[in-house]
């Protein structure tokens, strides 16, 4: 009689949420975007399941610094409504980069992620800076020292 052989399913335990780091100067902002969605999915990695949060933490620098194909600088648009009568704001991609350059990549990024609360939970490992700088060293410094000790 042979033995029945169960399929390997993905456990809690088995995650290890890595932290990385991109950088966005002179990307493209939808491949950067596309990039960055697949990180904190986790689809790049074997133990992807659609269900867990299976994705690393992504620490964006140089936001201010993408780049945009085509007229997109001026043509596109982001909107925001406050609720009230004649609360619609209007903003184009060149006035978004100007006040809020982080802000553009988290919206990119935002829009390619599940639209439920496992997609908002993937969207708080994203952290996103206009600069070179960032306030995560010693994330990357721990990582590093534990393979070491392993």
């Amino acid at each position: 009689m042979p033995s029945i052989v169960k399929p390997f399913e993905t456990k809690a335990s088995d995650l290890n949420p890595q932290w990385r780091h991109v950088d966005a100067k002179g990307e493209t902002l939808g491949r950067l975007a596309t990039q960055i969605a697949m990180m904190l999915m986790g689809k790049d990695k074997p133990l992807y399941v659609p269900h867990m949060m299976v994705g690393d933490f992504v620490v964006v620098t140089n936001a201010e610094l993408i780049r945009v194909t085509g007229d997109k600088v001026a043509q596109k648009r982001y909107y925001t409504h406050s609720g009230y009568i004649g609360g619609l704001k209007e903003r184009t991609l060149g006035q978004m980069l100007a006040r809020n350059p982080d802000r553009v990549i988290r919206y990119a990024v935002k829009g390619m992620l599940p639209k439920n609360a496992l997609g908002r939970k993937m969207l708080l490992r994203l952290k996103v800076y206009a600069g070179p700088e960032h306030p995560h060293q010693a994330q990357f410094g721990a990582r590093k020292s534990q393979e070491q000790e392993s």
